[in-house]
């Protein structure tokens, strides 16, 4: 099976079988479980504090690694040993209780990523700070935002620099999908482009190009950089994304002309992975 069908299967699958208890839900019951352990409390309040800002349509904080520490039960055990006497059937119950939930915990904060493609349709987890370091890199400069999902990156750049031009582009392909909602909750105005399409209308008007989280396998973005280099316009690629791994196409990795020095290092002093996708900003020639 085509492993992104999989992926969707599983998705899916995992959606029903969760679907009576939102997973935001799921969050808040374990923030209420975990009180009494700041190692859990203060992962479960960074997504929870996440949710909220994105669901008010701001940019979010950048996240720690969203796991459960390894060396978590041992502290549990002894945070509960000195909280209880040895004899007190309250320590084992508190003990059984938590040590039973620490699997679903751990998978929850691990499926964060899945749950803000599935309701806000983020897939690259554009922060605040973040933003910030992209802004201070294009300048006031026009931009062009290919791929451009439902528009965070370049909602957050007009925020910051409100008299820039930003132009905002995606073919809007994602919106047939029934399971997704990227493009499907713009947070700026997105104009109906492909990337080759967008690059080739806008190329002498824009300093840079910048494309996130290109589909996995598909050489759109390959396309797309073959393009640039035909043009007579030299624009540099801002791209956000997993070399080989869970975006772009092996083309485009391969042929990609990376660039390098301290103004790309600052653009991704503030862009960290929080999980198994280990992501970063490139520019590319």
């Amino acid at each position: 099976m085509n492993p992104k069908k999989l992926k969707q299967l599983k998705k899916r699958a995992k959606k029903q079988s969760t679907a009576s208890t939102p997973y935001i839900v799921q969050m808040q019951a374990y923030r209420e479980l975990f009180q009494h352990d700041p190692q859990i409390l203060i992962l479960i309040n960074h997504v929870l504090e996440a949710d909220r800002l994105m669901a008010a349509g701001l940019a979010p904080q950048p996240l720690p690694v969203l796991q459960v520490p390894d060396d978590f039960q041992d502290q549990l055990f002894k945070r509960i040993n000195a909280q209880y006497a040895m004899d007190d059937p309250k320590g084992d119950a508190e003990w059984n209780q938590l040590s039973a939930a620490l699997p679903a915990v751990d998978q929850h904060l691990r499926d964060f990523r899945d749950y803000i493609e599935d309701q806000y349709g983020m897939w690259a987890y554009i922060s605040a700070p973040f933003l910030k370091d992209l802004a201070d890199f294009v300048g006031n400069g026009p931009v062009l935002e290919v791929m451009a999902g439902n528009g965070y990156i370049s909602k957050g750049l007009k925020r910051l620099h409100p008299s820039q031009t930003v132009i905002t582009t995606d073919s809007k392909a994602w919106t047939k999908e029934k399971d997704n909602q990227t493009g499907k909750q713009p947070v700026t105005s997105i104009e109906g482009l492909d990337a080759v399409s967008a690059f080739e209308k806008y190329a002498a008007d824009i300093d840079y190009v910048i494309m996130a989280w290109s589909p996995d396998k598909l050489a759109i973005d390959w396309d797309l950089l073959q393009a640039m280099r035909a043009s007579d316009h030299q624009v540099p690629l801002i791209c956000i994304g997993e070399k080989y791994g869970a975006t772009g196409s092996k083309a485009f990795w391969d042929h990609a002309d990376y660039q390098a020095g301290p103004a790309i290092e600052q653009l991704n002093a503030h862009y960290r992975p929080f999980d198994l996708i280990h992501d970063q900003v490139y520019v590319i020639k």
